[in-house]
């Protein structure tokens, strides 16, 4: 008897501590005011540093706990935080209902990033992305509404490098790689690669844009080849359940018009949206030495789309665009009378752009997707200067099938696409044509998982077989872990490769005269390796000062990179050194926001080699450092003031010469009505321009040879106009 009351006794001591170690769960449902659910909800347990994140419903599931009484804060993008009181363990089959209040005055959008394909917010994904998006866009959209060229300039880590000191001709350079590593997309679509990346930047106007989604670093797993430094993604606006119909109008003190207009509309089984703008430049010499720094130019673009939702499951757009532009600049005396000074320097280019694209969606459930796009588009183009003249023609098209699975913990989305791309050269006026014809077929695979409520892993593998290069196997991974809700941390790398194409930067800046066919049998194609480490920091401090800090760290190393080489018979060639380029470098980012006020400083070091036989020499028109600082003044819907500086180090130019190091500076003025706003930017209002301080051109006027542009060239410019919301 005694034994077994001993027995009894270790039971219930045993079962005393079972209950007091007993781990339970706290279940939640997030709602607004409106009782729908808010997805991606977040619900932090910070004495126990737990986090959990909501699903599609608003369910929100904390497990592994032990009994106590904690206090669960609960966030969402655009809601006011709410604290809530939780005693464990909970009461049977019992869930909370918290409902989220919208924030009177909201400064960050929530933002759905597409071009890693999951359509998850940006907080939850591994591979680092940055964005332009909503209010930001608009801003930067009144520094320079006819073109992209100063929204990306203005973002760390990204040059826009001007390539034709008189057409303004401009490529971009991510992490201080060549253009021709940066891929351009819109709306997931390779429209602006190889020929038809010439004037890409020059005849993007960002009215109809809803956000451009930034990756840097090898992307080729998702995109196929080309997106060796990153690519840049531009997403179209939608239609939405309120009409859009907007109207801008902006004047320059260069003698340029933008005038531009947006249309959405949703009806019940259609919806469509409609961009159409014009553009037109004068010739502009501000240094006074005859030579335009801004060209003559007349663009017209039209891009009509249209959505049917067939049903609950189905969605079909379909959309065409059409770009139209004549741009000469050159000789001021050639451009107002070009028969009768035909002996003057002048660069002549005309350029059509059409493409259509499509797209259709099946929803099988909802865990499951089904999707098909394609495009198709046509690029012709001609160049002309004295002697010489470079045409033809880029036909070129995009397929692409693919499914998506999820679940609480894996998303898979695997798929196929097809990129055919061949280019066709009018009869040239010297040298061999330089036509191609490139067929790319690829299969990926891509998988997130959700480990833990901290931890979160992305990998990916596609195989592509090209036909003239052969088979590339691109794997690619990245992982974000957060440590706390304050602090996280992304890492990533991945392979990448370019089909070589002598549409590069250094053949567009002497406009292709001379320049020899890629000898394909004894030419390999460019490969990559690269990673990256992001860290993020954001915190209040106090209750109105709140403080985020980015901090990447880079490297990218390109093999049998391609260059571009003069013979003595002065003809172009491509050529393979033995060796290789690498970029390494960081960009920090801090923001800190205290009332009406925004400071954005960024820094960005780009240490860019070419290593070649041996030698090591700097990559050249790469700024190893970089600073950009932004203030904004917003008193939301009434006012908006900018006030931006940006700094730009010593460049090695391709002469062997170096540039000199410059400030750019700028204000920008916005006031709002209903309705409608008036704006008024002055741009690099210090008047810095490179013939300032250096030359742009040896030689003589007639004939030029014009060394590497690296400062602006167009000096102090007023912008300013109207935009309409009807």
């Amino acid at each position: 008897m005694q034994q077994f009351r001993l027995l009894a006794f270790a039971c219930i001591i045993l079962l005393s501590c079972f209950s007091a170690n007993a781990q339970h769960s706290f279940k939640a449902v997030v709602k607004n005011e409106q009782d729908q659910p808010l997805a991606a909800a977040t619900a932090v347990i910070q004495q126990l540093n737990r986090s959990a994140v909501a699903d599609s419903n608003g369910v929100v599931i904390v497990k592994d706990l032990p009994a106590g009484v904690y206090a669960v804060l609960f966030s969402h993008v655009g809601y006011e935080t709410k604290t809530v009181s939780v005693q464990l363990p909970m009461a049977a089959d019992s869930t909370f209902v918290v409902i989220l209040e919208e924030k009177e005055h909201e400064e960050e959008e929530e933002i759905i990033i597409t071009s890693t394909r999951t359509s998850r917010y940006i907080a939850n994904i591994p591979t680092r992305i940055e964005t332009i998006s909503g209010e930001e866009l608009e801003e930067k959209g009144n520094m320079k509404p006819g073109d992209i060229r100063m929204m990306l300039n203005e973002s760390t880590g990204i040059q826009t490098q001007q390539t034709s000191a008189t057409s303004y001709n401009s490529s971009i350079r991510i992490q201080g790689l060549d253009g021709k590593y940066t891929q351009l997309l819109r709306d997931g679509f390779p429209l602006y690669s190889g020929f038809s990346g010439g004037l890409g930047l020059l005849q993007i106007v960002p009215l109809d844009l809803k956000q451009v989604e930034v990756i840097k670093g090898a992307s080729s797993t998702l995109y196929g080849g080309g997106a060796i430094a990153g690519l840049v993604n531009l997403v179209s606006r939608t239609p939405g359940e309120e009409r859009q119909l907007n109207f801008l109008l902006n004047g320059t003190s260069a003698l340029g018009l933008d005038a531009s207009g947006f249309y959405s509309q949703k009806f019940k089984k259609v919806g469509t949206t409609l961009f159409a703008s014009f553009n037109v430049g004068t010739p502009y010499d501000p240094a006074d030495i005859g030579l335009t720094a801004i060209p003559k130019f007349r663009r017209y673009t039209v891009n009509p789309k249209l959505f049917l939702y067939l049903n609950e499951r189905s969605t079909i757009n379909i959309g065409v665009n059409g770009t139209f532009e004549d741009r000469v600049g050159g000789d001021l005396n050639y451009i107002k009378d070009p028969a009768g000074n035909s002996n003057l320097y002048f660069e002549e280019n005309k350029t059509t752009r059409i493409s259509t694209q499509a797209g259709y969606d099946y929803n099988i459930n909802p865990q499951s997707k089904f999707s098909l796009k394609n495009s198709v588009s046509f690029y012709k183009r001609s160049i002309a200067v004295p002697g010489f003249r470079f045409a033809g023609l880029q036909t070129a098209s995009f397929s692409e099938a693919s499914y998506r699975h999820e679940n609480e913990q894996l998303e898979w989305i695997t798929g196929m696409n097809l990129w055919t791309d061949q280019f066709s050269q009018n009869d040239p006026s010297s040298g061999s044509k330089v036509n191609y014809t490139h067929t790319t077929v690829g299969l990926f695979v891509q998988n997130t998982w959700n480990a833990t409520e901290q931890f979160i892993l992305e990998t990916g593998v596609r195989g592509d077989y090209q036909n003239q290069y052969g088979f590339f196997a691109l794997p690619r991974i990245s992982a974000l872990y957060k440590f706390t809700s304050q602090f996280s941390m992304r890492v990533g790398g991945g392979l990448g490769y370019k089909t070589p194409t002598v549409f590069t930067e250094d053949a567009e800046r002497i406009q292709f005269r001379n320049v020899m066919p890629i000898d394909v049998a004894n030419t390999k194609a460019e490969e990559s390796i690269g990673g990256n480490l992001d860290l993020n920091y954001k915190t209040k401090l106090g209750e109105e000062v709140e403080l985020s800090i980015n901090t990447l760290f880079f490297y990218t190393k390109v093999n049998n990179p391609l260059v571009l080489v003069a013979d003595v018979n002065n003809l172009y060639r491509f050529q393979q050194p033995n060796g290789f380029i690498d970029t390494k470098g960081m960009e920090a980012n801090v923001k800190i926001s205290y009332a009406d006020f925004k400071l954005f400083i960024g820094y960005t070091l780009a240490d860019v080699q070419q290593r070649y036989n041996g030698n090591s020499s700097t990559f050249p028109l790469v700024a190893k450092h970089r600073l950009n600082n932004v203030l904004m003044y917003e008193i939301e819907e009434k006012l908006k003031l900018g006030l931006e500086a940006y700094y730009f180090s010593k460049q090695q130019l391709n002469d062997g010469a170096t540039g000199k190091p410059y400030w750019i500076c700028g204000f920008m003025a916005e006031k709002l009505w209903e309705r409608f706003s008036v704006f008024i930017n002055f741009e690099n209002f210090l008047n810095t321009k490179q013939t300032r301080f250096d030359t742009i051109y040896t030689g003589s006027i007639n004939n030029p040879s014009f060394r590497d542009i690296y400062a602006p060239v167009d000096g102090f410019v007023v912008n300013g106009g109207i935009k309409i919301r009807l």
